[in-house]
């Protein structure tokens, strides 16, 4: 889960250096779900 959202970060980097806002931002907010579903199942366990 912690590899997807590292993935969906380096998606939205990399679209926002080339200039696609929607992308990017898009990719940064499938990101940071990512990350909190990661962390609250980390802490579960």
């Amino acid at each position: 889960m912690l590899r997807w959202a590292v993935i969906f970060l380096i998606i939205a980097i990399v679209a926002a250096i080339f200039g696609f806002g929607g992308i990017a931002a898009g990719a940064v907010g499938i990101a940071k779900i990512l990350f909190f579903v990661f962390l609250v199942l980390f802490l579960i366990s």
